[in-house]
């Protein structure tokens, strides 16, 4: 049920929602099925990708452990992202006029920019893979490893795996069925609940980013959190 929810709350990263946003927009005219499954198809990608590293840590974990230092290295990168991501998703909402649909933006979504020429299904699921190549998801597929390792080998690596992507794909699933409809949709309902959309995408990163600053600098929290982790992922998805 945990790893479940982390794939629900890895599939509302703004980077996501921002790559399908541009797939479902590309495709939204000319094919409209095709664009109703982006977010599906993307999830798919990301997640084989997921697997096939997390297989690959798996047959070599036995005697690895991540060292603490890079553990820390990565949480401050994180933080650092997630504060950014927050403050240039609520700059977007500020300077898009009313009336007018609001970009999501993530980082690696910029990249893809008007660029997201995806036409075709398996183009679609590779630009999943290909953003699945961060540091935050291939440290989550190592930890999969780890823990396959320690607890019942590589078959409960997999396990652990396709539940992550289960969760990743019904987020983003549906999010692909609903920017569809958006992108398809006309006037302040299409647009109200884009605006919606950009400031939720802020707030959770805003959230999420202070509760990472908390387990760095609270060991306090740090015990409260492991005690609550479902909880708040699952406020998180009810907020979205």
């Amino acid at each position: 049920m945990v790893v479940f929810g982390l794939g629900m709350r890895h599939g509302l990263d703004a980077d996501h929602l921002a790559a399908i946003d541009g797939l479902t927009r590309f495709n939204a005219q000319s094919q409209p099925r095709l664009a109703r499954l982006c977010g599906a198809l993307f999830a798919l990608g990301h997640g084989a990708l997921v697997i096939i590293v997390a297989l690959a840590v798996g047959s070599l974990a036995h005697q690895w452990s991540v060292p603490r230092i890079l553990e820390d290295a990565g949480a401050c990168i994180s933080i650092a992202y997630l504060l950014f991501l927050g403050l240039i998703n609520v700059v977007t909402v500020m300077h898009t006029a009313p009336g007018q649909t609001v970009r999501i933006v993530g980082l690696r979504g910029r990249c893809l920019g008007g660029r997201a020429g995806a036409d075709r299904a398996w183009l679609v699921a590779l630009t999943g893979a290909l953003f699945a190549i961060s540091f935050d998801t291939l440290t989550q597929a190592a930890l999969f490893a780890l823990l396959g390792a320690q607890f019942g080998g590589l078959l409960f690596t997999l396990g652990l795996s396709i539940l992550f992507m289960t969760g990743m794909l019904a987020v983003d699933g549906m999010n692909g069925l609903w920017l569809s409809r958006l992108v398809s949709g006309r006037g302040r309902d299409a647009a109200r609940a884009s605006r919606v959309m950009g400031l939720t995408i802020a707030g959770i990163s805003f959230i999420v980013a202070l509760l990472g600053i908390g387990r760095l600098s609270m060991p306090a929290l740090v015990a409260w959190l492991e005690g609550s982790e479902l909880s708040l992922g699952l406020a998180i998805i009810l907020l979205v």
